[in-house]
């Protein structure tokens, strides 16, 4: 199975247009379209009944006292951890595409009630929702895809991975409010094939070309 984009060149940066933060020369950063990129798969197995879609950035800082302070970076050998942007189940097994701006277009404080999506998908809650918690004008359940914004301060270059898995369910066993992890533990078995296509993002001025 494959996945690529049109809204972006594999192993390359994607655009301001498909993003949660860009770069501001007078703030560091400023929030942009956050539209969710084009994305289309082929090459799909014998028995799919669904699919479930995960984005994630593996290059999240462990440590947050540096992240975003003026006269500060954080070090690019820092150790990382997973930060989820985007889980989406239940994507019909007819399915190969979606259509850019087609599941977000805009920011939405508090974060987004009911995303669009393809028909009978189902989305989760990104870990912006963890980000901006205790955050009055911010502070929210975060559903569906909300785009990079990795610190300005970063020495490190952050990957995005948009992750596609082909699945022997029709409905995956998640309920209510659930997360990326959620998804994993529940489609664990059932994979019958996967597919990333990954690009990459920095607000960080000394990082981009």
């Amino acid at each position: 199975m494959q996945i690529k984009s049109q809204s972006f060149d594999a192993d390359q940066r994607i655009p301001d247009e498909y993003v949660f933060c860009k770069p501001d020369p007078e703030t560091h950063a400023t929030f942009a379209d956050n539209r969710n990129p084009h994305l289309v798969w082929s090459g799909v197995p014998d028995g799919c009944r669904s699919f479930a879609l995960i984005c994630v950035d593996p290059d999240v800082p462990t440590v947050g006292d540096d992240v975003n302070q003026e006269g500060r970076s954080v070090p690019a050998d820092l150790p990382r951890t997973e930060f989820f942007h985007w889980v989406m189940v239940d994507i019909p097994a007819s399915c190969t595409e979606i259509e850019a701006g087609s599941c977000s277009d805009g920011v939405t404080a508090k974060g987004k009630r009911a995303p669009a999506g393809p028909v009978g998908a189902r989305q989760g809650v990104n870990d912006y929702s963890g980000w901006f918690a205790g955050d009055a004008d911010m502070g929210g359940d975060y559903y569906g895809y909300d785009g990079p914004g990795p610190p300005w301060n970063d020495a490190r270059l952050h990957h995005y991975r948009f992750q596609l898995f082909a699945l022997d369910l029709e409905r995956c066993p998640v309920q209510g409010r659930f997360t990326a992890l959620d998804v994993r533990k529940a489609i664990a078995g059932h994979v019958l094939a996967e597919a990333t296509v990954t690009g990459t993002y920095s607000t960080n001025p000394d990082l981009i070309e």
